[in-house]
């Protein structure tokens, strides 16, 4: 079953189909810095409008980068608490779950 709103999807092939935020905070805490250094979230289209990822930091912490075309939105930061980046990155996500993935 295809996700209704998007993927999050791990370097390693570990994916989650509308993740909830315990769901990101789980993809994000298994982040490592070899083998499985990211996670990207995004509509199941071919070009989506908008995508979000979380990269661990070879000097600790994460990179989290927003990006939404429509809106011409690029957002980047650095952040340490896994737990709010799923927080911040779940609202974010509800903004756009009824966007046109296209």
């Amino acid at each position: 079953m295809a996700a209704d709103h998007y993927r999050a999807a791990t370097e390693n092939g570990n994916h989650v189909d509308d993740p909830s935020e315990d769901a990101l905070f789980v993809l994000i805490s298994g982040l490592n810095g070899t083998d499985d250094t990211f996670v990207v979230i995004q509509p199941d289209a071919d070009d989506p409008a908008w995508s979000a990822s979380v990269a661990v930091l070879n000097e600790g912490g994460q990179e989290i980068v927003r990006r939404d075309t429509s809106r011409r939105e690029h957002n980047v930061a650095i952040a340490t608490s896994v737990n709010r980046i799923a927080g911040h990155l779940i609202k974010w996500l509800a903004a756009r779950a009824g966007q046109d993935t296209a």
